[in-house]
Order: C-alpha cells, then sequence, then structure tokens
C-alpha cells in the first residue's frame, strides 16, 4: 500500500483531497491530510476509512520530515514560495513531489539531483499552470504532426463568477488565494507580438487590456500575465510571431483595476501605519479625486461605479489600518467579493492559433467554460484538484518515465490526464474561425 501525503487543506484542496480518497480502495493509497489546522484537515478527510489527519507545523523541521519520511508521493499544497523546503525534503528523503505552482528558479536547480535519485518532482499540475500546458501542447503536437506551421498562439485563461451569481458592478468574487488577486501582474508581462518582443511594466498591465471573444455572446478582458517567452521553445515555438499567456476578467474590470493600480491601493511594498479614525473617503477617496485631476478618463461613470461599490468613497473607518496598500484593500475585498452559499464560480480558458497547413491559414480556438457546483466544490478547486490527482495516479503506476523536475507538456501525461479530465466534465471545445 502506498502513501499519499498532501500538505495543506485549502480551498483548493477539496477536490484533490476527495479524488485521492475516491481513488484509494482500487489504488491501495493510504491518504494523509496535513494542516495547521486539525480541524480543516479533518473535515477534509471526512471520516474516510483510508484518510488520516494530522496537524503539521511546517516551520516545525522534524514533524514536517517525519511526515514526509512516511509517505511515497508528496503533493504541496501550500504558497507557492515554501513548495522548495517541502523539495528539499522529499529530495532528502527519496519521495516524490506533485505541485500545481509555476517551476521557480530554485525548484529547477533540483532537476539533475532528482533525476540522479530517479525521482518526479512534477510541477505546474493545476489550472493555469496545468491544464493551460496540456491542452495547449496536445494541439501543438498534432497540428505539428500533420506538418502545419504555427504561426500565433494566445492562451487566456480566468477564474471568473458564474453568469446567474454575477450580482455585483465587477463581475467578480474570489475562488482562489485573494492575495495573489490584489498582487497580480506585479512582475510585470513580456510577451511577442506581430514579431516584437513587448515588455510591460505594471503600470501598464491592465491599462489597454484586448478583448477576448468566448463564443458571439460573450466576451472578456484579457490582460498578459507573467513572463509567456519563458515557454517559447518549452512549447516548441521557436518560429511564431505571437505568444500570449494572459489572465481573462469581466469587461470593464481592468480599467478600474488600473485605477486601484495608480492610486497606490495595491502597492505591497510600503509598510503604513494610519491613525485608528481614518476612513475609506479620506485615505481612498482623496487618492480618487488626485487621479481624475492627473486623467480624467478614470472619472468614467462605470470606473466611479465600481470603486464606490467598494466602498471606496464611505466615511467609514478603515477596517485594517497596519499593513502595505494592498494588505489594507485585501481585508476590504474579502467582505465585498465573497462567494455566498448559494453562488457557483466559473472557469475559462480560451486558446486561439493560427496555423499554416498545406498553403491554407487555419484560425482554431479550443475552449474549456466549467460552472462550480457550489462554494466548497469549486470550478477552481476542481480544475485545480483533478490534475493534481491525476498526477499523483500516473505516477503511483509508474506511467511517466521521465524524472527530474518537470512539467506536465510531454504526452505520457497529457495524454491520459486530459482523458480523465474529460470524463469528470473538464473538457475542450475545438471550433474554427473564420
Amino acid at each position: 500500500m502506498q502513501h499519499i501525503l498532501v500538505i495543506g487543506a485549502g480551498r483548493s484542496a477539496t477536490s484533490l483531497i476527495e479524488y485521492l480518497l475516491d481513488q484509494s480502495s482500487t489504488q491501495q493509497w493510504k491518504v494523509t491530510v496535513a494542516d495547521l489546522s486539525l480541524n480543516l484537515a479533518q473535515q477534509k478527510v471526512n471520516n474516510h476509512s483510508a484518510g488520516n489527519a494530522i496537524a503539521l507545523d511546517t516551520a516545525d523541521e522534524q514533524a514536517r520530515r517525519n511526515s514526509i519520511a512516511q509517505a511515497d508521493i508528496v503533493v504541496s499544497m501550500l504558497p507557492a514560495f515554501m513548495h522548495i523546503t517541502i523539495a528539499n525534503d522529499c529530495l532528502a528523503l527519496g519521495k516524490h513531489l506533485v505541485t500545481a505552482s509555476y517551476v521557480s528558479p530554485e525548484m529547477q536547480a533540483l532537476h539533475q539531483e532528482a533525476k540522479a535519485k530517479n525521482l518526479i518532482f512534477l510541477n505546474e499540475m493545476g489550472l493555469d499552470p496545468g491544464i493551460d500546458h496540456m491542452s495547449a501542447m496536445q494541439i501543438i503536437d498534432r497540428i505539428h504532426g500533420q506538418g502545419g506551421k504555427i504561426t500565433s498562439f494566445k492562451s487566456y485563461c480566468g477564474g471568473l463568477v458564474a453568469p446567474e451569481s454575477n450580482d455585483n458592478p465587477w463581475g467578480y468574487k474570489f475562488s482562489w488565494n485573494p492575495r495573489n488577486v490584489v498582487v497580480a501582474g506585479q512582475s510585470g508581462a513580456h510577451y511577442l507580438e506581430n514579431g516584437q518582443q513587448v515588455h510591460l511594466p505594471y503600470s501598464s498591465i491592465f491599462a489597454a487590456p484586448v478583448v477576448f471573444q468566448l463564443n458571439q455572446h460573450e466576451s472578456f478582458d484579457g490582460y498578459p500575465n507573467r513572463d509567456s517567452l519563458s515557454y517559447q521553445a518549452v512549447y516548441g515555438l521557436n518560429h511564431v510571431a505571437t505568444l500570449i499567456r494572459g489572465t481573462l476578467r469581466e469587461l470593464g474590470y481592468c480599467q478600474a483595476w488600473q485605477a486601484l493600480v495608480l492610486m497606490g491601493l495595491t502597492d505591497d511594498q510600503i509598510q503604513l501605519e494610519l491613525p485608528t479614525n481614518t476612513t475609506w473617503a479620506h485615505w481612498a477617496g482623496k487618492r480618487y479625486e488626485l487621479l481624475v485631476i492627473e486623467n480624467s478618463a478614470f472619472a468614467d461613470e462605470v470606473v466611479k461605479q465600481k470603486l464606490a461599490w467598494l466602498g471606496l468613497f464611505d466615511s467609514k473607518p478603515l477596517g485594517k489600518t497596519i499593513g502595505t496598500a494592498a494588505t489594507i484593500l485585501l481585508d476590504l475585498l474579502e467582505s465585498k467579493w465573497v462567494l455566498q452559499p448559494h453562488d457557483k464560480d466559473r472557469i475559462v480558458m480560451i486558446h486561439h492559433f493560427t496555423y499554416e497547413l498545406n498553403k491554407k491559414v487555419y484560425h482554431l480556438q479550443s475552449a474549456l467554460d466549467l460552472i462550480g457546483t457550489d462554494t466548497l466544490h469549486t470550478a477552481m478547486a476542481k480544475t485545480v484538484g483533478l490534475p493534481l490527482g491525476i498526477g499523483v495516479k500516473l505516477i503511483h503506476q509508474q506511467n511517466i518515465k521521465a524524472r527530474g523536475v518537470m512539467i506536465p507538456i510531454s504526452s505520457e501525461i497529457y495524454e491520459p490526464a486530459l482523458a480523465q479530465l474529460a470524463k469528470a466534465g473538464i473538457r475542450f471545445i475545438e471550433a474554427e474561425l473564420n
């Protein structure tokens, strides 16, 4: 019997843990869920006969290593910066590792040693990154296999709110780590468009979103995300003229968020200590007045409505007065953008390919549109958790022959993973565009 250890039982872990427990009988697994909160871990295990919940403070090196030592495969659901600690433990103790996070330079540096120890460190095995890689590579490999030449690839994904739950001016509610939403884009963006490399600083990320169409009836704001060019060689797209990976939001979101950026409300560097009686109108409202003086475009009624709905012009005192501007804003947003018990979230992922084949030019769209079940079984939790669980299963069944630090871009991973995801209702619809 193999022992699977899941470290972290937060909101994105629900579907992962349920999948592992559901598979435990046929796969002969024992599943341990470890979290700082024993109560949360117990809730996720839900008295399953193959499950075990433990309290674990990952800062306690001895306790952490003891837990990892008992496992065969470790899934880290911790914040991304903590994965390297778990990875070093797995390396020392000879354990396979799966995460849903981007491969950091520190993680990549472990590749040769992990490979030498016959270990799999499978990263970026979630939604974005994860399903985006797998669904894109399946099409890229197919087009290349037919002798086609891809000239443009655009890929956008968004964690949104379902249409029936879209009841605020922003068209947004939190379905994953709220802090990541507030600081999104702060590393800037680097992509390729029409043969030209583009570098955007944070101040410009949300300034000019593209309108990205899902179908004849729905379009979204799309803004560029991180370093798209880091995937050019990985995807085998060295000769494309356009390569952009980005994030989707409801139309109008980006202009209003740009106002918050220029007002300094998303700054996460400078520590503030404001008087306890500081109001939103005094702290944020004044900043907005100055912004409008500098740029009248932000006096737009739609933008103003969004900011007013958040309460930025109210005489109500700030809920939090110590921290960065970003943490003060986050405290407000967590009370405003909460999924209510009756709410459902939504995942939309859209790939656009332009390619040449047999002297003809084709435009292909591949799209995923998924609605969550409830606030626990969200589309976000499902699309992050299930790929992780499938990754564990592929390692357990010895279906991955490669070793070392990797992401799911090879057919030995993406073919079985996408097939299993399709059975779970996570499937892409392809359409030729004019």
